[in-house]
């Protein structure tokens, strides 16, 4: 991110959590003062040196033109950007306005066409690539919204990911989203399910993974992101799940999924036995617990 300072005017940041913090500390790396906001305070701990943290998404429209949002739902997003002290009570004409969460692409199409009437511009760029993606500055971000704004979303978003793809109109960041989180989902429980097979069939976990790995059956949930403990370090399975991207937000992906794939009429069997599962673990305890844990999940299910 080789800029002018001219552009390192305050970006405003809304959403500290797993992924939005690491994402703001390598815009602060960049150069860029940051205008913070979180509904939980304590998110923003982290940010007292130089940074301002204010009490309202509309204190940030306020003093920042540049704005990123980073939030877990649907009903989130509309509750900060048109909420009662949501950033369209005074955003600023001209103003760009990224959203990263990842919604129902007809929710970020109809933010755009609010924030539209405001003179301001949306764009939806959700991310993948995981809260170590995010620390490293790694990320994927896959961006919907007006092509000629592209370039001045890129030039923020490259300071947070290696990989910034334009997609089309708003909402096709969201699509692309969607379709990959699914997928993900579907290799996540094809590995948990091989990998305990192979375990149950006298295996060394260690050395099937390496196997997988090596052969036609890898993928990333195999060969990053493993989901059985001990055979990798530096992921959530090797930290009784903890941190990473928690079941909960997996399960409301792929409702997300199930609902683009009703609207469109694409059947996507897989996909939603991938729901149903991710929704089973929520109510058996697993809800905030890392993706991957649907391993320790089909352990414990073994004697059905």
């Amino acid at each position: 991110c080789s800029r002018s300072m001219a552009s390192k005017t305050p970006v405003g940041f809304i959403g500290l959590g797993n992924m939005g913090n690491p994402m703001a500390k390598n815009l602060i790396k960049h150069g860029y003062p940051l205008i913070l906001y979180d509904i939980f305070p304590e998110a923003c701990k982290d940010f007292k040196d130089g940074e301002q943290v204010v009490s309202s998404p509309a204190d940030v429209a306020e003093r920042a033109d540049r704005i990123i949002t980073m939030l877990p739902t649907s009903s989130n997003a509309l509750e900060v950007y048109t909420g009662p002290k949501g950033i369209l009570k005074k955003v600023k004409k001209g103003s760009l306005l990224i959203d990263s969460s990842t919604i129902d692409p007809a929710v970020s199409k109809e933010l755009a066409k609010d924030v539209e009437k405001m003179g301001a511009v949306l764009m939806d760029s959700p991310v993948s690539g995981g809260v170590g993606a995010a620390r490293a500055g790694n990320l994927t971000f896959m961006v919907g919204g007006p092509e000629q704004e592209f370039a001045a979303a890129k030039e923020l978003l490259a300071c947070m990911g290696s990989n910034v793809v334009y997609c089309g109109g708003v909402g096709t960041g969201q699509a692309a989203k969607i379709c990959n989180n699914m997928l993900l989902a579907i290799t996540m429980i094809g590995t948990a399910e091989t990998m305990n097979l192979g375990i149950r069939l006298g295996l060394d976990p260690k050395l099937l993974a390496k196997i997988l790995n090596m052969s036609s059956g890898r993928c990333w949930a195999s060969d990053t992101y493993n989901p059985v403990p001990g055979v990798m370090d530096g992921v959530p399975s090797a930290n009784n799940y903890q941190g990473g991207f928690g079941t909960m937000l997996m399960a409301k992906d792929l409702g997300l999924a199930q609902e683009s794939a009703t609207s469109t009429k694409s059947p996507v069997f897989l996909g939603g036995l991938s729901h149903q599962i991710y929704r089973m673990m929520c109510a058996k305890g697993y809800a905030q617990k890392d993706f991957s844990s649907v391993f320790q999940f089909l352990r414990e299910e073994e004697s059905l």
